[in-house]
């Protein structure tokens, strides 16, 4: 057996059931591997669309996902799907042929290139093969995002054949997490506020019933949207695209608990959104985060379900908190958070229509979005892009779980949306995937659109055209700069959708929305793209955030 076949099987063994990626002749003996093993294969347009794809199937799954690329240009084809990947600790397992002749044109530095997007490496030894391919995808497993090298010379030796056992992933050591201090705030509180993080997606029963047990609030990060849907006491997200409400009520919290989340500038708006008075507790596995992004009072080292259960087993020998007259939990709070909890209660004024006389229509982009939220069916997968358009999806369309929701926002790159969405839909084919775009970041993956066809997805893609980088456009254009470098001709994208197969809706008004109604009612074998002209009258708030970031 080929150290190549060895690979395959190894990682086939330990879970992976589908690889993504495009194949040449460094990759191809391995990704044939995987597929006589059992697992399905999904051929990309561009090893950028297949990194995205990996990265939100192991999102959505909540498993490994798996890139096969070719050597040299292979992989940096990759990178930025890869760095975003890492940058949001996705677990992947890259497999990246190495042409290890510093002379040859595919030669690469592998290690270097892994540490300076935050990846993990790994290689493959001839002797070692099984046990190599087997470490690198239970790192991924842990939480991480691997790039295993492998290095064409190896690939082809002869080995022994592999036949198991596959060993399980290492639990994490057993620690009683010194709850105390934690404990002690949450007696003394009030106004608690839990938020919860990237870190805590896998948390939400011990929270739920430790904030039902405190009488606190419960908040997520963008990148944990979801995670409490349904929940009576839930304000959805903290920081840029927090609902009015929302802000109001973290900012008279006495007390934030930040569960799996850094507090970041997203998070906090810049620190504005966590009163100074409240005391700050993070919880996390890895002390290195703690106070990254802004002081706490309080730190606790743990996995977020063991830290909540373990303040729960306390809270149970010494009687639940008393949150007392002032607490969050009363009937007139209550009624407020099912009232104005959610965008789609709070009152704007649209912004639609012709821009003046004689212009083509357009539709407000919030508009756009509740309407969507009352067509598409609950059950779905929502995968937001990056660009000036992305809270609107995010605020106002609900998603079932915390698994319905991707946020490719840890790199802020531009196209990686429509890609991660065909991922996540091979994840989730029971739910309708729903990729909100910008026209920009559209244009830079419309190639994928190939690979949705070809999958035969439940997709809807919805792309926010404002004929422009809109970020760039409200950002620089109230100075005076000139724009003709971001802004767009009037360019017919369902049109190109339907060149690829795909069902194309062109939609300026609500009433053009109609044909979604007849597509969600047929086999929805056909991705359906809807190319809709939003009004751009002004800029978004979150992005004066990220601007400020910069």
């Amino acid at each position: 057996m080929r150290v190549a076949e060895v690979v395959g099987r190894v990682l086939y063994e330990h879970g992976a059931r589908y690889v993504f990626g495009v194949v040449g002749s460094g990759n191809f003996h391995v990704t044939n591997a995987l597929v006589a093993a059992g697992a399905r294969f999904v051929a990309a347009a561009h090893e950028g669309g297949a990194a995205s794809m990996a990265d939100g199937y192991a999102r959505t799954s909540g498993t490994v996902g798996l890139l096969s690329v070719h050597q040299g240009p292979g992989v940096t084809n990759a990178l930025t799907g890869l760095t975003e990947a890492a940058k949001s600790r996705t677990p992947v397992v890259v497999l990246a042929p190495e042409a290890t002749a510093p002379r040859s044109n595919f030669f690469i530095d592998l290690p270097a290139l892994a540490a300076s997007v935050g990846a993990d490496f790994h290689r493959v030894r001839a002797t070692h093969a099984a046990e190599d391919a087997g470490a690198a995808y239970r790192a991924a497993a842990r939480g991480a995002t691997v790039v295993l090298g492998l290095p064409l010379e190896v690939q082809l030796t002869v080995t022994e054949p592999w036949s198991g056992p596959v060993p399980a992933v290492a639990p994490t050591p057993a620690t009683v997490p010194q709850v105390e201090p934690l404990l002690a705030a949450l007696q003394a509180a009030r106004r608690p506020v839990f938020i919860a993080g990237r870190g805590a997606r896998a948390a939400r029963e011990p929270l739920t019933r430790l904030a039902d047990a405190c009488g606190a609030l419960l908040a997520v990060s963008a990148a944990a949207k979801g995670l409490f849907a349904g929940h009576p006491w839930y304000i959805d997200v903290a920081g840029g695209f927090a609902t009015p409400l929302a802000a109001e009520l973290i900012g008279e919290a006495d007390l934030v608990v930040a569960w799996g989340s850094t507090l970041n500038m997203w998070t906090t708006r810049h620190g504005e959104l966590i009163p100074p008075s409240a005391v700050v507790v993070q919880v996390d596995h890895d002390p290195a985060a703690f106070g990254v992004n802004r002081p706490v009072d309080l730190t606790v080292t743990g996995e977020v379900s063991a830290v909540a259960e373990a303040a729960l087993g306390r809270l149970g020998s010494t009687g639940p908190v008393d949150a007392g007259p002032r607490g969050w939990r009363t009937p007139e709070l209550a009624q407020r958070i099912r009232d104005h909890g959610r965008w789609r209660t709070v009152p704007y004024a649209d912004e639609g229509g012709p821009a003046r006389p004689g212009t083509p229509a357009t539709i407000d982009p919030r508009t756009l979005s509740a309407a969507l939220d009352d067509l598409l069916p609950p059950d779905r997968t929502v995968v937001v892009d990056s660009g000036n358009f992305m809270g609107y999806p995010s605020m106002w369309l609900d998603v079932p779980d915390v698994a319905g929701f991707c946020f490719t926002q840890a790199f802020q790159s531009v196209g990686l949306g429509l890609a991660s969405a065909l991922g996540a839909a091979v994840a989730r084919p029971d739910r309708l995937t729903v990729a909100a775009v910008g026209d920009g970041g559209f244009v830079m993956s419309a190639t994928e659109l190939v690979t949705a066809v070809r999958l035969e997805a439940p997709l809807v893609v919805v792309i926010y055209n404002d004929a422009a980088y809109g970020a760039e456009v409200h950002h620089f254009g109230p100075d005076g700069h000139p724009l003709e470098t971001v802004t767009f001709p009037e360019t017919d994208l369902a049109a190109i959708a339907r060149g690829y197969g795909c069902d194309g809706l062109t939609v300026r008004t609500v009433d053009d929305l109609g044909p979604v109604r007849h597509w969600l009612a047929g086999p929805r074998t056909r991705p359906l793209v809807v190319d809709a002209k939003v009004s751009a009258a002004r800029g978004s708030w979150w992005l004066e955030e990220a601007f400020r970031g910069h």
